[in-house]
Parts: C-alpha cells; sequence; structure tokens
C-alpha cells in the first residue's frame, strides 16, 4: 500500500450506510487513506428508499469544510449531495476562499440529483449553481444517464448520445467528464458501431474475455449485456470503460463509491484516465462481491480490497479469476501458442502428413512425463479427492495413448515405430521441466505446469472449431481435412469435461491458499515457462515442413 493521503467528502449521511459520507469513508480506508467529511444534509432512508432529508445550515457547512482545510493537509475532495442552492453556495465559496492564491487539489463531483429508489436529493434551483459554479472548480465530474438528462434537459438513449452528452457537459467547464452508463442496457455490437463512426475513440475492457479464452467462454458464458461508461477529457482522449452487466440489487451508494475511488486515485497523482480504470474496476467488484442486505437497493462490499489479494474472488460473473489472470499475464505467448502457424496449417488442412506423424511421436513421449509428473501430484496430495482428480487425470492419459495409437495407424506408423521413436530436443526439454517442478515442494506450482497443456490444448481445440464454423476467412475447414478428428477430439465434450474438472482444480486451489505476491510470482512464471515450451513443441514439430 501506498502512501496514506487525506481526501475531503462534502456530501450527505446515509442512516442505512450504505451511499453518502459512510460509503465514501468506507471506501477511502479500504483504499488506504485518511477520509474527511463536511456534512451538507442528514437522511432518514434505507435499502427501500429516502423516508426524510434535513438539510444543514449553510453557515455550518461552511465552518466543517474550513475546519478541516485549515488544519489537514488535503490532496483530493469530492461533493456528493449538496441538498440545495445554499449549500452549493456555501460549498463553492468555502472552496474559493481557502485556495485563494494557491493550487486546489483535485475535485470531483458526483452531482446526486436522485437516489437509487428514485427520490429527489438536489432542489431544483441548485442546477444552475451546480453547472456554473461548482462544475468550473472541477478536475472530474461523473454524473449518470438520469443526471446527464437533467442537466442537459434531453433524454440519452444510445453510446452515441452518451457521447455527445459527455463532450457537451465539458462545456460547463469541468476538465474532464465520466459519463456512468449502468442504466443503459448495451452489447458489445454498439461499441463496435461507436468506433466505426468514431475511430478516435479508445476502448477499455475489463473483466471481459478477451482474445483466446474460449475455454472460459464455454465453461462460464459472459452475459451478452455490458455497461459502458464514456469518458471525456478536455485536453486528453475520449474512451469507453466496457465491462459486464450485472444482475444484482446491491447497487445503493455506486456513484458515491466510484466518485470516493477516483478521488483516492487522483490524490495519489495517477491520471484521470488511469483513475477512471481503477475506480470503475473497485466498483465493479464492490457490486460482485456485495452480500444482499435489506429488502430493496443493498449497499456495495467496500471493503473486498482491504485483503490485498494477487488472486481476485471467484464471483458468480467471473468463476475462473485466477485462469484468467494466468492468459492476461502472458497473453502475447499464449497467442503464440493458441494460433501456432502448426496449428493454422493443421487445421486449414495443409500440415504435411511428415509433420503431423513427427508431432504424434513426440506427444506420445511427451504423455509419459505428463502421466509421471500426475503421479507425483498424487503422491504429493493428503486427500483423496486430490488423489482421485490426479488419478483421474493419468487415466485420462492412458486413453488419449490409444488415440495416439490410432492415428498413427491411419498415417502408417506401427505400435513399435511409436515406442522406438527417439525423443526431440524440446520433448525432453519439457519433460524433463516437468519432473523437475513436481520433485519441488509446491503441488500449485506443479498444478501450473501441468495445466497449462491440459488447457491449451482445449483452447487450441475450440479455437479451431470456432474459427471452422465463423470464420472463413480464416480458411479453417473440418469437412476434408486429414486432420477433423484431432480437431473434434480435442473440442469435443470429453476432453472439455477434462479442462472443466482442471479449471475447477486450480480456481479451488488457489482461493483456499491465496498466494502471498511472491508466490504468485513463481506460479505466473511456471505457467509462462510450459506456455514457451508448448510452444516450442508446435515449433519443433514444424521443423519438417519448413
Amino acid at each position: 500500500m501506498g502512501l496514506q493521503r487525506t481526501i475531503l467528502t462534502i456530501a450527505g449521511s446515509d442512516s442505512s450506510g450504505g451511499a453518502g459520507i459512510q460509503a465514501d469513508l468506507r471506501t477511502f480506508a479500504a483504499l488506504g487513506h485518511y477520509g474527511t467529511s463536511a456534512i451538507t444534509a442528514l437522511t432518514a432512508q434505507n435499502t427501500t428508499g429516502v423516508q426524510g432529508v434535513h438539510g444543514t445550515p449553510p453557515y455550518f457547512l461552511e465552518q466543517q469544510i474550513y475546519s478541516v482545510l485549515d488544519d489537514l493537509d488535503v490532496q483530493a475532495i469530492k461533493t456528493g449531495m449538496l441538498f440545495d442552492a445554499e449549500n452549493t453556495r456555501a460549498t463553492v465559496r468555502a472552496l474559493k476562499s481557502h485556495y485563494t492564491g494557491r493550487t486546489m487539489p483535485p475535485l470531483v463531483c458526483d452531482p446526486v440529483c436522485v437516489s437509487t429508489s428514485g427520490h429527489s436529493l438536489l432542489a431544483p434551483e441548485a442546477l444552475e449553481v451546480l453547472t456554473k459554479d461548482l462544475f468550473p472548480l472541477t478536475a472530474l465530474i461523473t454524473p449518470n444517464k438520469s443526471e446527464a438528462e437533467l442537466l442537459l434537459s434531453r433524454s440519452i438513449s444510445s453510446i452515441e448520445d452518451m457521447l455527445s452528452a459527455a463532450r457537451d457537459l465539458l462545456l460547463c467547464g469541468p476538465r474532464a467528464v465520466l459519463l456512468k452508463g449502468g442504466h443503459l442496457t448495451a452489447i458489445l455490437a454498439d461499441v463496435d458501431s461507436l468506433t466505426r463512426a468514431h475511430p478516435e475513440v479508445a476502448v477499455v475492457r475489463d473483466g471481459l474475455y478477451g482474445d483466446d479464452m474460449e475455454i472460459l467462454a464455454l465453461n462460464a458464458p459472459q452475459s451478452t449485456k455490458i455497461v459502458i461508461d464514456v469518458l471525456c477529457e478536455a485536453d486528453g482522449p475520449t474512451a469507453v470503460l466496457v465491462r459486464p452487466w450485472i444482475d444484482s440489487t446491491s447497487t445503493h451508494g455506486t456513484g458515491c463509491t466510484l466518485s470516493a475511488a477516483l478521488a483516492c486515485a487522483l490524490a495519489e497523482g495517477t491520471t484521470v484516465s488511469e483513475a477512471a480504470v481503477h475506480a470503475t474496476a473497485y466498483t465493479h467488484l464492490g457490486i460482485q462481491t456485495a452480500i444482499k442486505l435489506g429488502a430493496g437497493h443493498g449497499p456495495l462490499n467496500h471493503l473486498h480490497s482491504v485483503a490485498r489479494m494477487g488472486v481476485p474472488p471467484r464471483t458468480p460473473t467471473n468463476p475462473y479469476p485466477f485462469t484468467q489472470l494466468l492468459i492476461k499475464s502472458s497473453r502475447v505467448i499464449w497467442k503464440e501458442y493458441v494460433e501456432h502457424a502448426f496449428v493454422r496449417r493443421l487445421g486449414e488442412g495443409t500440415l504435411s502428413k511428415e509433420s503431423f506423424i513427427h508431432f504424434i511421436k513426440q506427444d506420445y513421449h511427451y504423455l509419459k512425463y505428463y502421466a509421471r509428473a500426475y503421479s507425483l501430484l498424487a503422491a504429493k496430495s493428503n486427500t483423496f479427492p486430490h488423489i482421485d482428480s490426479a488419478t483421474q487425470t493419468i487415466l485420462n492419459v492412458l486413453r488419449e495413448i490409444s488415440t495416439h495409437g490410432a492415428f498413427c495407424a491411419e498415417f502408417g506408423v506401427s505400435a513399435d515405430e511409436l515406442e522406438q521413436t527417439r525423443e526431440a530436443s524440446a520433448t525432453s526439454a519439457y519433460g524433463g521441466y516437468l519432473m523437475d517442478v513436481g520433485l519441488q515442494g509446491d503441488t500449485t506450482k506443479l498444478l501450473m505446469a501441468l495445466l497449462a497443456c491440459l488447457l491449451g490444448y482445449g483452447e487450441v481445440g475450440l479455437w479451431l472449431k470456432r474459427a471452422a464454423a465463423e470464420r472463413p476467412e480464416s480458411k479453417i475447414v473440418l469437412e476434408g481435412n486429414p486432420y477433423r478428428r484431432w480437431i473434434e477430439d480435442y473440442s469435443g465434450e470429453e476432453y472439455q469435461a477434462a479442462v472443466r474438472a482442471g479449471l475447477e482444480t486450480i480456481e479451488a486451489r488457489a482461493a483456499a491458499d491465496p498466494p502471498s505476491a511472491a508466490r504468485l510470482d513463481e506460479w505466473r512464471a511456471v505457467w509462462e515457462r510450459c506456455t514457451r515450451l508448448e510452444k516450442a513443441f508446435w515449433d519443433m514439430a514444424l521443423e519438417l515442413q519448413e
């Protein structure tokens, strides 16, 4: 955790604790910073709605702000519910007065107008004060769809409308606008349409499966609905932040939490665009990991980041976060492995018979190492379910060996010839590394080494199957392909069931024994090393054709 900063929130109090200064102070603390507050109004509210609001006298609001600023070195400020025009003016007066002749720290304005339950939280006459007097002081404003519609007096019904609205709100004087799209339903095709019409707009994806993650998409399909936020900067680029939509009622205080997290990031000195990425990810995970409280819209889980875990927790919308992290951390070599020239030629049916036979022979010998490594895993396991899991994989390998024998027979290779083939250096290097990792103490490291193969072949099989079905430009075909059976075996239900078991095993292991940063680095290094060795295996198989 970095240096602790002091942050001021100027907002209302939520008696139920889910929004307002309560959400802000929890967010500040969770992200490692010291929170201070100036209360604009007291509310009587719970998860079902707001039952009453009692505004703070403007003079006393100013007194609170001065009390904090005169004594503490505040590195960021955020405003939330300001209640009415007089309290909005009081906020502006206090900030301008204190910072006359000095630089104001980053100010984030969440223009709270309506609660999640639909209750009005800002008097109509305060809107003009907000836009004309407060917005010009801000580094960033964070309206949602409804607030933007109120501020601009027009409806917003598409991503194109959001982009136009965010740019128009910049004219009110803030240095940046983050227009939140949680109340607007969208799909990825909408993003593609926007970027075609506006190629200057950057797309930042968070939590969505990327390229070569077919094994995750097959086993945990993501919703086709997405959430889009639009970030416009007066002196910077425009970006859309895209993440999966979450079906949840734990959304009370989402805007407060996001703006508080933004204030934390800006206090740390990050750019607005970096702050937006970090803050939206923090808020998104707060919704995902929330426990339902109350009969209505409950609060987020603000404390999910208190334990600084290297591996994100499993959630219903992302049950394989560790595997996703591994693939992302090695995305370049993983892509080279999955979409290797050997794989492409095999999918096109243009791979030479000699290369395929060479590959099958070497894979036969590699699988001996693979089975022996799983035997070591079984020996290291101390529960019957873990022993059974490793043993079942060995049995799967033995069944796979029969597949190799059938393949070789089709291509004129006898069982004796298969057995007597000398190991290539790539086979010995890979097999030797598996045994070396297996003889070390960490069983999870051994799982890392073994699963790069299991999951990788599952990904290759699904990638080829999808390319053949959906991407004619790829030239991948099944009909008439001499290697069709190989593709169908690794994309088929039996092998994919083994992939699912592997995913569950590694995710459960990471969740039960969360790694330290150093141990996680070791795991990732083993995964990447084995991914490179897998690629070298494809390279070796192509040597005869090159």
